[in-house]
C-alpha cells in the first residue's frame, strides 16, 4: 500500500510568541510538528504496518522542515519529501499548497493520503479537500477511526461530539482528528534510523511549475495576537443587586446584550 502523509511545520503555541510589524518573529518561535498532522503520521505507520507497504511523509515549506520530517521518519515513517518553495514562494496560501502537492501526487499512485484535520496556526482545513478535489479521488475529514478492508475503508467521522459512519473506497484522502490514535514519541532507536532514511528535495521546476501556477488567491493584511485578558471581577452584595450590576456589564461594558 502507497500511504502518504501531509506534513505542515507550525509554530509551537505552548511557547511564546512575538508579533511584530504583521509577522511572526521566526528567530524566537519554536516549530513543531502540526500537532494534528502527527494523529495522521501515527496512523499511517499503523495502516502500513498492517497492510504493508511504505509510508512518505511531505511537506511544502523551506529548509527548516527537514527537522519535523526528521521527527516523522524518527516515529517510523520510511521516506520524506521536501518541497523547497523558499526561493519560489513569498507568500503563499492554502490555494498555492494544494497545487504545489497536486502536481507531486499526479504521476503517482497513492491509496491512502493523510492529513491533519487542521493546521494550528491558520487552521483553515482546505489543503486536504482541495488536493482530493484536484485529483478526483475520494476524501473524509475529521476521522476518529479507520478500518481498511483490501480497497474498502470504513470510518468513523467527527461531527460535532457524534459520529458518522462512512464506508468508502480506495484511493482515499482523509483528515485526521484528535481521538483516532496516540502518536507515539520518537524513540532513541528511530532517532538513529531516521538519519539514514531517504529525504529528498524538490523545487518548483522539478514539478514543472513556476510562480505564476501556484499564485496565491489570497492576501493576508495584518497578524496580531489577541488581547490580554483582564482580571475577573468578583460581584458583591444581595442577588438582585448583583444581576443588575451583571446585566450592566454586559450590556455597557461588554457589549453582548
Amino acid at each position: 500500500m502507497n500511504i502518504y502523509v501531509l506534513l505542515k511545520r507550525t509554530f509551537d503555541t505552548e511557547e511564546k510568541i512575538i508579533v511584530s510589524d504583521g509577522r511572526i518573529e521566526d528567530e524566537s518561535a519554536e516549530y513543531i510538528i502540526n500537532p494534528y498532522d502527527e494523529y495522521a503520521v501515527e496512523e499511517a505507520i499503523k495502516q502500513r504496518d498492517e497492510h504493508g507497504g511504505e509510508v512518505t511523509v511531505i511537506t511544502v515549506g523551506d529548509e527548516e522542515s527537514e527537522k519535523q520530517l526528521r521527527t516523522a521518519l524518527a516515529m517510523g515513517a520510511d521516506k520524506a519529501v521536501l518541497i523547497n518553495t523558499e526561493d519560489d514562494v513569498e507568500d503563499g496560501d492554502q490555494f498555492t499548497t494544494a497545487q504545489i502537492l497536486h502536481a507531486y501526487f499526479e504521476d503517482k499512485e497513492a491509496d491512502l493520503i493523510l492529513g491533519g484535520n487542521v493546521a494550528i496556526d491558520e487552521a483553515s482545513g482546505q489543503v486536504g479537500p482541495r488536493l482530493a478535489e484536484s485529483l478526483g479521488i475520494n476524501y473524509v475529514t475529521t476521522i476518529t477511526a479507520l478500518e481498511i478492508d483490501s480497497d474498502t475503508a470504513k470510518i468513523d467521522k467527527d461531527v460535532e461530539g457524534d459520529v458518522e459512519k462512512i464506508e468508502t473506497s480506495l484511493p482515499l484522502l482523509v483528515t485526521c482528528q484528535q481521538g483516532l490514535n496516540e502518536p507515539r514519541y520518537p524513540s532513541l532507536p528511530g532517532i538513529m534510523k531516521a538519519k539514514k532514511k531517504p529525504l529528498e528535495e524538490l523545487e518548483l521546476d522539478d514539478l514543472d511549475l513556476d510562480e505564476d501556477d501556484v499564485e496565491a488567491k489570497t492576501e493576508t493584511i495584518d497578524v496580531f495576537l489577541p488581547p490580554e485578558k483582564e482580571a475577573g471581577r468578583v460581584l458583591e452584595g444581595e442577588i438582585d443587586d448583583q444581576v443588575k450590576e451583571l446585566i450592566s456589564l454586559l450590556k455597557d461594558d461588554a457589549k453582548v446584550l
